[in-house]
């Protein structure tokens, strides 16, 4: 049914982008097995439908933020591919000038303000961004993604406040895929609904399906509307679900094998594939040409990585930030 509220452009669109983001996760992960990549790296795989049905429910100058598991949101706001692989090899081409690694993607012109790899940090400064194009008479919206883990921190509870005083346009989007590291959300809470935490508020919210982008367009499009209409912030629990670890060294062992396969029924990519090809008749040869252009970008993007220049030791203590006159340290 949903199918008839959305174009086959939109779908193509989704389809496309998921993928895009399938490939590029699956492909990181190859490479940080072969120690191409090292550190912190932690996927996005089996969440792409929320970075799909949000940016179709947004506007190129919205921004956003978000937390470490960022690759997926940086490249749906525009992040080039090339940049982001860049960035996980630690390549001076990189989005963050090969410093900042899987958790801290950067993209100014995109308005993708992060990756942040303190848990729950990105909440404060997501409405510091809103109270800022509030203050300077935009029409633009900021979208503030937080794991269910991080709806624990102090951080959320002051800045819900904050924001609801003073009407910020922001959407506070809780991505819910149940596990905090390898902790449930019933072992952390006796409220398992995580959009009610924005009651006590008297906050908008609503808990939409994560795995169909088409739900989470509609649910991120109202939430917008209100906000552009001057109507302050919406909590949105967007629930959705990793197919992989927390990050590349967790074993897992928090969940069972049949949970994980019972979710991976409801791969979005899959569901989105089978609505191109039932409901828009879309052939397998377009299908297909899609799945080559999107390993030609993924592919594309590691060679450039492979090919791209490390860090110039210069760079070490640039890009830091330093008040010269700071009054409490002297030599």
């Amino acid at each position: 049914m949903l199918a008839k509220n959305f174009s086959k452009e939109t779908y193509l669109y989704w389809y496309e982008l998921m993928l895009l983001l399938r490939r590029f996760e699956e492909k990181s992960g190859q490479l940080y097995g072969m120690q191409k990549i090292r550190g912190f790296c932690h996927l996005y795989i089996g969440q792409e439908a929320v970075a799909a049905g949000c940016m179709t429910a947004t506007n190129p100058d919205d921004i956003f933020i978000t937390a470490y598991r960022d690759h997926g949101l940086a490249i749906a706001k525009g992040v080039s591919p090339n940049s982001c692989m860049a960035e996980l090899y630690g390549k001076a081409t990189g989005c963050s000038k090969g410093k900042g690694g899987s958790m801290h993607f950067f993209g100014v012109e995109e308005k993708f303000f992060g990756g942040h790899g303190i848990v729950g940090a990105q909440i404060g400064t997501g409405a510091g961004l809103a109270f800022a194009e509030k203050y300077k008479g935009t029409d633009n919206v900021v979208l503030c993604f937080f794991g269910d883990g991080a709806a624990r921190q102090g951080m959320l509870h002051e800045t819900f406040n904050m924001a609801v005083l003073w009407g910020l346009p922001v959407i506070f989007i809780c991505e819910n895929n149940h596990y905090a590291m390898g902790t449930s959300v019933a072992r952390t809470s006796k409220v398992l609904d995580i959009y009610k935490l924005a009651d006590a508020y008297d906050m908008p919210s609503d808990a939409v399906d994560g795995m169909e982008p088409e739900k989470v367009h509609e649910a991120v499009e109202r939430a917008v509307k209100r906000a552009r209409e001057h109507g302050g912030p919406t909590l949105l629990e967007l629930r959705t679900y990793r197919y992989k670890g927390h990050s590349m060294s967790d074993p897992q062992k928090y969940r069972t094998k049949e949970e994980l396969e019972e979710y991976k029924t409801k791969d979005p990519i899959e569901k989105v594939l089978k609505t191109l090809k039932t409901d828009f008749n879309v052939s397998d040869e377009e299908i297909e040409a899609i799945n080559e252009k999107v390993k030609h970008t993924v592919d594309e993007s590691v060679q450039f990585a492979e090919d791209s220049p490390w860090p110039d030791d210069d760079e070490l203590l640039k890009d830091v930030y330093v008040q010269q006159d700071y009054p409490f340290i002297t030599d």
